[in-house]
C-alpha cells in the first residue's frame, strides 16, 4: 500500500483541493506537481479518497502549462463524466423516492450524499455512493409501506438485524438506497447516544424541499449528525476526504448562530474530541478559518486522524489488513481499536462492549451458516 503521510504528494493533493473549493488562500504557486509520476500519484490519492471529481475541478483552475499530460487528463475527464452521470441519476432517484413516500403519508429527508452535493461549487462533482433517505414512522411502518409499493429490501446477516436502516433491493431502484428508520447510527455510548438522538429528533422537524425535488434537513441537524457519523466510522474502519470536504462545505454554509448552537451540544453528545481533531484537519488541509470552527482545533488528535485517513483511504477500504485472512485481520482490527482508546476513550470502550455482545449473540447464526466470519454475508 502506498502511504502519503506527511509527504510532498499529500501537500500537492491538499493544494489541489483548496483550488477546487475556491479557497481565498489557495494559490496556483502552491501547486508543485510537475512530472507524470506526480500526477499519477495525485490521481491515485484522489481515487483512494473518493474525491476524484472535486480534484478534477481543481485541475480546471490551473494554468494549461501546469495541468497533467493529455492521456492522464483524458482518463480523469472520462471518470469525472461518469461521476456527473451517476449524480444525475441519484438526484432523480431521490426525488422519485421522496414522491413515493409522500404518497404514503411519510415525511422524508435525504441525509448526506445528494444533500451535501448540492452545496458544492459544482454539485455534480461530489463523488456520491448511495442515497441515504430517512423516512418517518419507524421500521415496521416503513416495511409495510415497502410491501404496499412492491419494493423489497435486503436483510443483512452480518449485523443480525438492521440497526438503523434497510437496504432497498437493486431491482427496486436505479441506485443503491439505504432507507433510514433512525436518524443516525448513533454512538456506542448509550448515555451520549440518548442525547444525540433526542437532539436529532428535535431538529428533523425542520426540513426544506430543494429544487432537486427532495427534502433536506437543517444545517444544525447536518453538522451534528455527520460529525457523529464521522466519529463512528473513524473508530470502526476509517473515513476519507469525502467526509472531510462535506463537513468543510457544511461549515462554510452555516451561520454563526448555527455553529454556536451545535458547539454547545458537543460535550453531552460525546463528540468534543472528534470535533477538535476535525477542526485541526480542516484548518491544516483546506484552510478553514477560525471564525467558522465549532471548537478549538486539537493538533494532537488532528494529526493522528489525518495520518490514518491518508494511510487507510476512503472508509478504510485501502488498508492492507482488508486483504488479510480472517484471523490476522481480526487481530489487526483489535489492535487498531486498542490504539484509538486514547483518541476517544468512552466511545472506544463502549464499542468493545457492543462488539463482544454482538459476537456472542451471533454464535447461533455462525453455526447455522458454518461461517467463522459473517463479513459481507446476506440472506
Amino acid at each position: 500500500m502506498m502511504v502519503y503521510v506527511n509527504s510532498a504528494e499529500a501537500e500537492h493533493f491538499f493544494a489541489l483541493l483548496r483550488l477546487a473549493l475556491g479557497n481565498p488562500g489557495a494559490a496556483v504557486s502552491d501547486f508543485l506537481a510537475h512530472t507524470r509520476e506526480d500526477w499519477l500519484c495525485l490521481q491515485d490519492i484522489a481515487t483512494r479518497q473518493s474525491v476524484l471529481g472535486l480534484a478534477y475541478l481543481g485541475i480546471g483552475r490551473l494554468p494549461v502549462d501546469k495541468r497533467p499530460p493529455s492521456d492522464i487528463l483524458l482518463q480523469w475527464a472520462w471518470e469525472t463524466e461518469q461521476i456527473r452521470g451517476h449524480n444525475s441519476i441519484l438526484n432523480a432517484e431521490a426525488a422519485r423516492l421522496t414522491e413515493a413516500f409522500a404518497e404514503c403519508g411519510c415525511q422524508t429527508a435525504v441525509l448526506k450524499g445528494p444533500a451535501n452535493a448540492r452545496l458544492y461549487p459544482d454539485p455534480l462533482l461530489r463523488q456520491c455512493g448511495d442515497i441515504d433517505i430517512w423516512v418517518s414512522g419507524g421500521k415496521d411502518e416503513i416495511i409495510r409501506h415497502l410491501d404496499k409499493l412492491g419494493w423489497s429490501y435486503i436483510k443483512e446477516s452480518n449485523v443480525l438485524e438492521a440497526s438503523h436502516h434497510l437496504n432497498l433491493s437493486r431491482n427496486c431502484s436505479n441506485a443503491q438506497v439505504e432507507i433510514h428508520f433512525k436518524l443516525s447510527s448513533g454512538n456506542y455510548n448509550p448515555f451520549t447516544n440518548s442525547c444525540l438522538m433526542r437532539y436529532l429528533e428535535s431538529k428533523i422537524k425542520d426540513v426544506n424541499k430543494v429544487p432537486e425535488g427532495f427534502y433536506v434537513p437543517s444545517l444544525q441537524f447536518a453538522l451534528v449528525m455527520q460529525l457523529a457519523h464521522i466519529q463512528k466510522h473513524f473508530i470502526n474502519k476509517g473515513i476519507g476526504f469525502r467526509q472531510l470536504v462535506d463537513y468543510f462545505i457544511l461549515l462554510q454554509h452555516s451561520t454563526e448562530s448555527d455553529r454556536k448552537e451545535v458547539a454547545a451540544q458537543l460535550p453531552r453528545m460525546g463528540l468534543s474530541h472528534t470535533c477538535g481533531a476535525l477542526m485541526w484537519v480542516l484548518e491544516h488541509v483546506l484552510g478553514l478559518e477560525q471564525n467558522q470552527m465549532l471548537c478549538r482545533p486539537d493538533h494532537w488528535r488532528g494529526a493522528w486522524m489525518l495520518d490514518m485517513i491518508l494511510a487507510e483511504g476512503h472508509f478504510g477500504f485501502y488498508n492492507q489488513r482488508e486483504k488479510w485472512n480472517v484471523v490476522p485481520r481480526w487481530f489487526a482490527q483489535k489492535w487498531r481499536s486498542l490504539r484509538l482508546f486514547a483518541f476517544v476513550p468512552s466511545e472506544s470502550l463502549w464499542k468493545e462492549f457492543y462488539y463482544w455482545g454482538w459476537l456472542f449473540r451471533s454464535i447461533p447464526l455462525r453455526i447455522r451458516l458454518r461461517k467463522f466470519s459473517l463479513r459481507d454475508i446476506r440472506e
